[in-house]
């Protein structure tokens, strides 16, 4: 029989002994690592998205410092903009303040790039400092200002110049900022860039398209005894035009007529219209019939004839003497119709047959309405953007307009346009236009 070969003896090795623990401490370790970076690379997608949704210039430079803190879990943050020659600060951003810390600042100068930030101005490369005592570019702090050992500034660059620079101080765990930190800050002041030169881009177009809006718009004419205001707001959207327009003219007889309007359309061709239907009217109004609803009639028909006739709406209206009072006569072609605020009256529009729109059928006949405006009563023209809300009826903006509207009745015709509008504040997304007109009191004072 042969013979069994002897197996060599293993030597019994505990598994404590074996290097597993090391390796998955390593794992574990490389696990943490690519969780973190997958996290930070998915809240700056997300600071992405967020910075970008912003126009208005300020609110895009706080928007970059609160992101920035949320990225790297700073306490504190700032972003200082670059005065043109680019050597000191003319604009500083600070967040994260309490307010007893606010409180404490009263009173302190606004840094201008002395110290660190002066270092990050000369020299805009990214700069980690794990104690700022220690540094020997350190200026200190004024007096009130919080204890910050730690900081990360990173530069931003708009089309290749330094805008400014982000500041960060203290880490919400209590350590230094690590390289991690200063990649994520890094690439978020790329996008930073952009965001600022979009957000200076669009204030620029905007301000070019209000512009050649507002100076197609009527300076009104002496409109005594009536009291006259306007107001008009753009929508907020870069570089629209719109097709709103206002006018009120004084008669010889004493009477006036009044009109608000919208072209539809949202550029240079409505716009251009717009003023070519204004023009139109106002020499309609000057002259022949002064009946609303046959100038509204004739405008139709002489904008069909020049094959012009573009979708109009429109209210016009002539306020004259009625006794004592006055009474307003008006034809409302497709347009909202205008709040009545009578002296110890409730709100009210006058609705009455809106007629079709201008552009629709030149031979419809247009209604025509009377109605007796009590002595002190004010009369409130606007467009649709006042009162359009998405997602909700017009009733809904009407309801909202008439509550405004009655809540300062007693102010000044310009403040009651500014209070109507502010109401609106951040909504705006079509033009608004506002022409209120207030008669004489039964004393020939304002109530």
């Amino acid at each position: 029989m042969a013979q069994q070969r002897e197996q060599p003896e293993i030597p019994y090795t505990s598994l404590l002994d074996l290097p597993l623990s090391s390796d998955l401490d390593r794992i574990s370790e490389q696990l943490h690592a690519l969780a973190r970076a997958q996290g930070s690379l998915q809240g700056l997608l997300d600071a992405v998205l967020g910075i970008s949704s912003e126009l208005e210039l300020p609110a895009v430079l706080r928007r970059i410092v609160s992101t920035a803190m949320d990225l790297v879990g700073a306490r504190y943050g700032a972003l200082g903009v670059l005065d043109e020659e680019g050597d000191e600060l003319s604009e500083f951003i600070p967040l994260g303040l309490s307010a007893r810390e606010l409180e404490n600042l009263s009173g302190v100068e606004l840094p201008r790039g002395r110290g660190l930030l002066g270092h990050l101005i000369h020299h805009p490369e990214p700069l980690r400092v794990a104690e700022i005592s220690e540094h020997p570019e350190s200026a200190g702090y004024p007096p009130g200002h919080p204890p910050m050992r730690t900081l990360l500034g990173v530069a931003i660059r708009v089309r290749e110049r330094i805008y400014g620079n982000i500041y960060l101080s203290e880490r919400r765990d209590g350590r230094p900022f690590d390289e991690h930190n200063e990649g994520v800050i890094r690439a978020l002041a790329g996008t930073a860039g952009v965001a600022i030169e979009h957000a200076r881009l669009y204030q620029r177009v905007r301000g070019s398209a209000e512009t050649f809006q507002r100076m197609l718009l009527p300076t009104l004419m002496d409109l005594r005894p009536l009291e006259a205001a306007t107001i008009y707001r753009p929508a907020n959207e870069p570089g629209h035009l719109g097709g709103d327009w206002y006018d009120a003219l004084r008669l010889p007889d004493g009477s006036c007529v009044a009109v608000i309007g919208d072209v539809v359309g949202h550029d240079t061709r409505a716009a251009a219209r717009m003023a070519q239907v204004r023009n139109m009217l106002r020499a309609l109004g000057l002259s022949g019939d002064t009946a609303p609803a046959g100038v509204l009639g004739q405008l139709d028909r002489i904008l069909h004839t020049l094959g012009e006739s573009e979708f109009t709406t429109a209210w016009l209206a002539r306020l004259e003497p009625d006794g004592g009072d006055w009474s307003v006569r008006w034809s409302n072609a497709g347009h909202p119709p205008p709040l009545l605020l009578a002296p110890g009256l409730p709100p009210r529009f006058l609705e009455g047959d809106p007629g079709v729109p201008l552009g629709v059928d030149v031979a419809v006949s247009r209604p025509e309405h009377r109605e007796r405006l009590p002595a002190g009563s004010v009369l409130v023209l606007y467009t649709d953007g006042l009162i359009e809300e998405p997602d909700r009826p017009l009733d809904h903006g009407m309801r909202a307009l008439a509550r405004v509207a009655d809540a300062h009745v007693g102010d000044s015709l310009e403040e009651l346009c500014e209070a109507l509008v502010a109401e609106r504040a951040g909504e705006v997304a079509d033009d608004i236009a506002i022409l209120a007109l207030r008669v004489p009191a039964a004393d020939g004072d304002r109530t």
